[in-house]
């Protein structure tokens, strides 16, 4: 049986108890550097939950947000409320934006592109990720690891739950390699900067990361 992509409901049932279970970046050293080699401007975080993302870009970036899940937005206005920051969020699907072609300088997608199905729908979602960045823009996304150990023996497409009170809600996932996603993000038009694990891993051979971590370039 095929898995399908987890409704914004889902996400809207999971994200008080996500706003309280996560309350930081998983990859602070990474956005940190980012924001010093980025040092300002329009920054769109994709997928941006519930904000923790947006901390290391606190100061010199205009700030914009995109979710799907209303749930998650509400909680990404009560994250900026409390770390004093400002965001513009707006709810929308990552294979249709909603903003203008050549509007942000940088992007960030953190976690998100693992959340929708495979095939052409990675691929029109990061073709209106480089429509929507300016020329020469970067663009910073992580997905999960196919490859990594607790993965072996799954499929690519898998439902992982995350438990609300009595509640059990089934999170869809796509599980990349590293070399598929350096290919669609190619074919979208994007030159790899970098392709690497996060920082926290430290093995020597990237194969097992948990994570796959893209550093992309809009080309002209």
């Amino acid at each position: 049986m095929e898995e399908q992509e987890s409704p914004p409901s889902a996400f809207d049932a999971i994200a008080p108890a996500w706003y309280n279970f996560r309350h930081y970046t998983l990859f602070d050293v990474e956005l940190s550097v980012l924001a010093k080699r980025w040092g300002g401007g329009k920054l769109l975080n994709l997928g941006c939950g519930h904000g923790a993302d947006f901390l290391p870009f606190r100061e010199g970036f205009l700030l914009y947000g995109l979710d799907y899940s209303s749930g998650m937005l509400t909680q990404a206005r009560r994250f900026a409320a409390k770390h004093n920051f400002n965001v513009l969020l707006a709810q929308g699907d990552l294979r249709s934006l909603p903003y203008e072609s050549n509007m942000f300088d940088n992007a960030i997608a953190v976690a998100t592109y693992h959340h929708i199905k495979g095939g052409e729908n990675h691929a029109k979602a990061l073709s209106e990720l480089r429509r929507v960045i300016k020329p020469d823009g970067e663009a910073f996304i992580t997905v999960w690891n196919r490859c990594q150990t607790r993965f072996w023996l799954k499929k690519k497409e898998i439902l992982l739950p995350f438990k609300v009170k009595e509640e059990i809600i089934q999170r869809y996932y796509y599980l990349f390699t590293f070399g598929e996603i350096e290919r669609i993000a190619r074919e979208a038009g994007f030159a790899v900067i970098s392709s690497r694990p996060e920082s926290k891993y430290r093995f020597p051979i990237r194969t097992f990361a948990r994570n796959i971590c893209l550093l992309l370039k809009k080309m002209n």
